[in-house]
């Protein structure tokens, strides 16, 4: 059976590329690594999210709070906030790729690739490039087609929905229409 390290990025997102993961015959392993997220407290929400689908669907999970560094992805990011996504991703998957390889797992992937809202090619684009010289190689899945199941799912299993992609800027951004004046 073909080991695969999968990046969630936190509960919701993580149900629907596990269980198609499973059903293709791979052992699956999460890996939560997120120093984008802001404030602690949402990291705390997402993680332990993460951590509940991981129980409900039987696989193992890797956890990295010794590395839940949001300075690290504010360096990343100042002064090319207009790219901020592309600096987001290389920083948690290329951190996936490093702990798949040391690993001997087979695969890499993420969970990023199922949420609409994110940058889909790009992420598959960063992945084909993090493989070159990594023992692990990227499994690319369109896992956008389960959209609505893992919605309905971790509705069903009452699994923390956050509202906003998880950064500080992204949270700017949902919320700041509430910030004007009537």
């Amino acid at each position: 059976m073909p080991r695969i390290l999968l990046h969630m990025c936190c509960g919701p997102c993580s149900i629907t590329p596990v269980k198609s993961l499973q059903d293709a015959g791979f052992e699956v392993t999460g890996f939560y690594h997120n120093p984008n997220i802001h404030p602690l407290s949402e990291y705390l929400r997402r993680r332990d999210g993460a951590i509940e689908v991981a129980e409900r669907l039987g696989i193992r999970i890797i956890v990295k709070d010794s590395e839940y560094d949001p300075q690290a992805y504010f360096r990343a990011v100042t002064f090319r906030e207009a790219n901020r996504c592309f600096h987001c991703y290389s920083l948690r998957l290329e951190r996936t790729a490093q702990i798949a390889g040391r690993g001997r797992f087979d695969f890499f992937s993420t969970t990023l690739l199922y949420s609409k809202f994110q940058k889909h090619d790009m992420i598959a684009a960063l992945c084909r490039d993090l493989q070159t010289g990594c023992p692990a190689k990227f499994h690319y899945q369109d896992f956008r087609e389960g959209w609505k199941e893992g919605i309905a799912i971790s509705k069903e299993w009452g699994i923390y929905r956050q509202q906003y992609c998880g950064c500080l800027y992204s949270e700017n951004e949902r919320y700041r229409d509430g910030l004007r004046p009537d």
